[in-house]
């Protein structure tokens, strides 16, 4: 809706994530480099843990469109400890048969399928988004599927994506063996206070903005409010742009990006840190 008037061409801040906006900040730039070293290295385990709206996910998509077709890859984002069998969440993941069976006919499938690609020279990478709702019981059974692995054949490399919980389920003492096969990690941390205005910018250059669309007093609260989240960033921003466009002012201020706190907090649901007042 504001797009034209900003002239913008698409929308910068959506928060859906699009690994054409990545902004490669410090702390995303060691996280996919952890990424990337974990598959080079051919790692049992990799696991990236932020907090949420951190941008872990946006790694992740961003690491599929930068995998080799020689890959299998299975993505898994809705898996629950408890909510059905692991193995048959893996089978569909990577498009194998998955019903009607007992387990062991499931894990000679899964057997069959790893060591038919490992021979075909195609590599098996399975990738779990919110591994957070796994549990621990749960983890400990992906551990037990990973025995699949024998020092002379890696048919399956595993990617862990969550939530801070993970890191504490993690901590379980009856998960020391899983911690242990754990190759490459790493803790994603939010932007820092430098890093938002050029967040904003590089979003607004992506989308098409040829000038400055925040002034700097606008960046200073955003940062405040968001505490460098940057999925939250983008929700301030882009009701902060559409509200410029309603006023028709060229420029996102200050006082805009508080209007937008104020009503957020009077008429919808936004997590203020407490340090951040009403005009």
């Amino acid at each position: 809706m504001y797009y034209s008037y900003y002239g913008l061409k698409s929308a910068p801040f959506a928060v859906v994530p699009d690994p054409t906006f990545i902004y490669w900040a410090k702390p995303h730039s060691m996280a996919f480099a952890m990424l990337q070293y974990g598959i080079a290295n051919h790692a049992g385990f990799t696991v990236i843990t932020g907090e949420i709206g951190a941008g872990k996910t946006t790694l992740i998509r961003q690491l599929l469109g930068k995998l080799p077709v020689h890959m299998n890859v299975a993505l898994l984002s809705n898996v629950q400890g408890g909510r059905g069998e692991l193995l048959q969440w893996v089978l569909m993941a990577f498009d194998q048969e998955y019903e009607d069976q007992s387990y062991v006919s499931l894990y000679k499938r899964f057997e069959t399928f790893l060591s038919k690609a490992h021979h075909e020279g195609k590599r098996n990478v399975l990738i779990i988004d919110e591994a957070q709702n796994l549990g621990t019981d749960t983890l400990e059974e992906l551990r037990m599927l990973s025995n699949i692995n024998t020092h002379e054949q890696e048919l399956l490399q595993i990617i862990l994506s969550g939530q801070p919980e993970l890191k504490q389920l993690l901590s379980a003492p009856e998960l020391t063996q899983f911690v242990q096969r754990i190759s490459s990690d790493f803790h994603l941390a939010l932007l820092e206070h430098g890093d938002v205005s050029h967040y904003i910018d590089h979003r607004l250059k992506t989308a098409g903005a040829n000038r400055r669309l925040f002034a700097d007093d606008a960046y200073h609260l955003i940062s405040s409010a968001t505490r460098g989240t940057p999925r939250l960033i983008n929700i301030l921003c882009d009701t902060s742009l559409m509200y410029g466009y309603a006023m028709e002012e060229p420029i996102i201020t200050a006082d805009i990006v508080q209007q937008v706190l104020n009503d957020k907090r009077q008429y919808g649901v936004f997590p203020l840190p407490s340090a951040v007042k009403p005009l």
